[in-house]
């Protein structure tokens, strides 16, 4: 039995001797070395990776983005307007906030604004005779009432005058009023650029509230320096926002006044 004990401690003290060398030991500098190099070489493939991947999907995008322009400026040569207006719609949506080297919203806008500007004539032009036609019948008509009052209103024709004056006066304001519309006047200084002074075409907002085309924002930071032209603070492309209650705002605006399309 204490022979058993003996070879029992024997064995025990011989694993401890083994654990603590082999919790001492040394890892080589040449494998710790080679480790290190193997992690380094792996990150680096991924940020390879990661930076391919970044770039063809610009790449796909800025494909995507001619394509719908290159298929509107054929549909407007055919003179089919509605569509080739759509397809540079889409092109100016992936256009916006695209990367500055291949930016051309501003090549795509002027194009997408003389067919919207052309449209709107053809249309209001329609509206302007549908809406003089109107007024003449409404004219026609008021006449002719206004001889039957006369003639059945014997002793009071200042009467029948003065309704009748009222009452062209009132189709005046209405069909004015219609018309406004249509009618060039100012775009509102919210809707343009501080800078241009052109109404938006991408508006980006920076750190100190002001808003910006995104074109001349961008030529400024390469060209002049890195800080916001008005303020003055520093300020980088990074730190660029797309505005999108401007631009839903400029849209609205355009969609109800195509007059503002027209490009100088």
């Amino acid at each position: 039995m204490k022979a058993l004990k003996r070879r029992h401690n024997d064995g025990a003290k011989c694993c401890n001797e083994g654990g603590e060398k082999g919790g001492s030991m040394k890892v080589p500098n040449a494998s710790m070395k080679a480790a290190k190099e193997g992690h380094s070489e792996s990150a680096e493939c991924c940020n390879k990776g990661d930076r391919k991947w970044e770039h063809q999907t610009k790449t796909e995008a800025t494909a995507k983005q001619e394509a719908h322009y290159m298929l509107g400026l054929a549909l407007l040569q055919r003179q089919e307007s509605s569509k080739g207006i759509r397809e540079l719609e889409k092109a100016l949506d992936l256009g916006r906030g695209a990367n500055p080297k291949g930016y051309m919203v501003e090549e795509i806008w002027q194009e997408l604004a003389k067919a919207k500007y052309h449209e709107w004539e053809r249309t209001s032009s329609k509206r302007s005779w549908e809406l003089q036609s109107l007024k003449e019948a409404c004219e026609s008509a008021l006449k002719e009432k206004h001889f039957l009052d006369v003639t059945q209103m014997e002793g009071f024709v200042e009467d029948a005058t003065t309704s009748h004056l009222e009452q062209l006066e009132a189709l005046e304001r209405v069909i004015n009023k219609k018309a406004e519309a249509d009618t060039p006047t100012e775009v509102p200084d919210y809707l343009c650029c501080r800078i241009t002074l052109d109404i938006y075409h991408d508006p980006v907002i920076t750190p100190s509230g002001l808003t910006y085309e995104r074109e001349v924002i961008l030529e400024h930071l390469q060209k002049v320096g890195k800080f916001d032209p008005i303020t003055r603070e520093p300020l980088d492309q990074s730190q660029l926002v797309p505005n999108l209650a401007i631009k839903e705002a400029v849209q609205a605006f355009l969609d109800k006044h195509g007059w503002a399309y027209k490009v100088d």
